[in-house]
């Protein structure tokens, strides 16, 4: 789909008004070459976009930039899915190239609106800003998640003490550990790209970006360096949760092997009176003897209460 705007109004493409922002959205061949004759640029392939390389992401031909990032966007409540970003930009001419629904996007047609200044870097400016506002969303709500998860891990809502009930809420807390460390590298991924976006252009367009513009570019690539920082706090305790959940896990398993190496071990020395009192020999002393079978019960009952209140001692029970 592709999308026109003009310098008069945030509208659609308009007869007679020059065209400053071509948008398109997961655009067909068709429309990526109209832009491209339209404009004399090189409209970028999906593929192209994708690719990982500094030289590929950023570069410049004359005064036209061709810029491209990885975007974290949400398609579904346990996911983010990268999808690639494009811009080519000059003085005169913004096109973007994407493939997802992007929240800064429609902010900025929306600001847009109210105003006639459409010159393509003050909207290319508009666009940073917004990605970075929603990356810091993003990461204000990751955190969110984050505090919960620790919150029920070590606070009063940490799962019970029983095994039967302990077991799969720390595993449920180990998913959740999961899809966070996957947002976080998601998330740390677009700033990473936002962060070399700016300081490229910063550099490139220097002689024709208006010293606002430079100015709040540059705002933004602080506020990008700070939101990298918090980035990286939070991937160190989506870690450190990680190995606390993992540590209670192997806790609660060698509780198990414990009772089960107890259980066994008092079930040793019955079975041991039981098999030998069964053995079928002609002559045995306690065989025609009155109190024999009291006498074997009563020993098979001392030989499993001993080991359990030996164990019940030193605590291992």
């Amino acid at each position: 789909m592709l999308n026109t705007y003009t310098t008069a109004s945030a509208g659609p493409y308009s007869k007679g008004s020059r065209r400053c922002w071509y948008d398109l959205m997961d655009p067909t061949p068709e429309e990526a070459a109209r832009v491209a004759s339209e404009c004399g640029v090189q409209v970028p392939s999906r593929a192209a976009l994708e690719e990982i390389e500094t030289s590929s992401r950023l570069r410049a031909d004359g005064h036209v930039l061709y810029l491209s990032m990885p975007l974290a966007v949400a398609d579904d409540p346990t996911r983010f899915a990268p999808v690639p970003l494009g811009f080519v930009l000059s003085a005169s001419l913004l096109v973007t190239v994407r493939y997802s629904e992007v929240h800064a996007f429609t902010a900025v047609r929306a600001r847009a609106g109210s105003t006639d200044q459409l010159e393509p870097p003050a909207l290319f400016v508009a666009l940073i800003e917004a990605m970075v506002d929603y990356g810091a969303d993003l990461l204000e709500k990751l955190s969110g998640e984050l505090a919960d998860v620790s919150a029920r891990t070590f606070g009063h809502q940490a799962p019970a003490k029983s095994a039967r009930h302990a077991t799969p809420a720390l595993r449920a807390c180990l998913a959740q550990i999961g899809i966070a460390g996957d947002h976080s590298s998601r998330i740390r991924e677009s700033l990473l790209g936002l962060q070399r976006i700016t300081g490229f252009v910063g550099d490139m367009a220097a002689d024709w970006l208006a010293p606002e513009l430079q100015v709040r570019l540059k705002t933004a690539r602080q506020d990008l360096a700070s939101l990298v920082d918090f980035e990286s706090h939070l991937a160190g305790k989506t870690q450190f949760l990680l190995d606390a959940v993992l540590g209670f896990i192997s806790t609660d398993q060698n509780d198990i092997f414990k009772i089960l190496t107890i259980v066994s071990v008092v079930g040793i020395p019955p079975t041991l009176i039981a098999s030998m009192y069964g053995m079928n020999f002609h002559y045995m002393p306690e065989l025609s003897w009155r109190w024999g079978y009291a006498y074997g019960l009563a020993l098979i009952a001392a030989s499993t209460l001993v080991p359990i209140i030996w164990f019940k001692r030193r605590g291992w029970w």
